[in-house]
């Protein structure tokens, strides 16, 4: 059973996947693949390093992904290079991964972008989780500590979530409190083997 996780950025996919992971899941985090097929030396680090120049990169080499983010946030043409860039090889890593996930009865794909890039296809429910675009930007702009102005290009980079929704087998409300959504959990896992 493969499940995929998705939302906007800042709904919260981050503390779902954690409880999901808690609750025996193999979760496996586009975002965490993308960040190792970036590491330098790597094919695909080579191919953003080639793209986008030496502005991306730190004084090591490595990719600055400040810098790279607040390119591809505020461009659309960046955004779509980039993600030419990355999303076949994390594709292929998540595909590969799930094979070789010997006696993982319950598979989280995490993507955020798994309507969008079309891996929706490939699961067998996707589950989208919510929160209110002024959450969002809030969330965002207190974890990554930018501007409400740099938080809300972030947000309008993505689709709204209310057209996710539309994809979704499972709705997790995350406006509320956090207890709420682990009793949503619980209840959408109640069937689980936890081993």
């Amino acid at each position: 059973m493969i499940i995929g996780l998705t939302g906007g950025i800042g709904s919260g996919k981050s503390t779902v996947s954690r409880q999901l992971s808690a609750r025996g899941a193999l979760v496996l985090d586009a975002d965490a693949v993308a960040h190792e097929l970036m590491v330098r030396g790597q094919p695909v680090w080579r191919d953003v390093w080639e793209a986008f120049g030496w502005p991306v990169l730190d004084a090591a080499g490595h990719l600055n992904r400040v810098r790279l983010g607040r390119l591809v946030f505020h461009s659309v043409s960046a955004r779509e290079a980039l993600n030419r860039l990355v999303h076949p090889a994390v594709r292929d890593a998540l595909r590969c991964r799930t094979r070789t996930a010997a006696g993982a009865p319950w598979i989280v794909w995490d993507v955020p972008l798994l309507i969008e890039g079309g891996l929706f296809r490939e699961v067998d429910q996707v589950w989208v989780v919510y929160a209110t675009r002024a959450q969002q930007i809030e969330r965002i702009a207190e974890r990554s500590q930018c501007t409400r102005e740099e938080a809300e290009a972030r947000v309008k980079a993505q689709w709204p979530l209310e057209q996710k929704l539309a994809y979704a087998d499972r709705v997790l409300d995350n406006t509320g409190t956090l207890e709420g959504l682990a009793q949503q959990i619980q209840a959408a896992t109640a069937g689980w083997a936890t081993s």
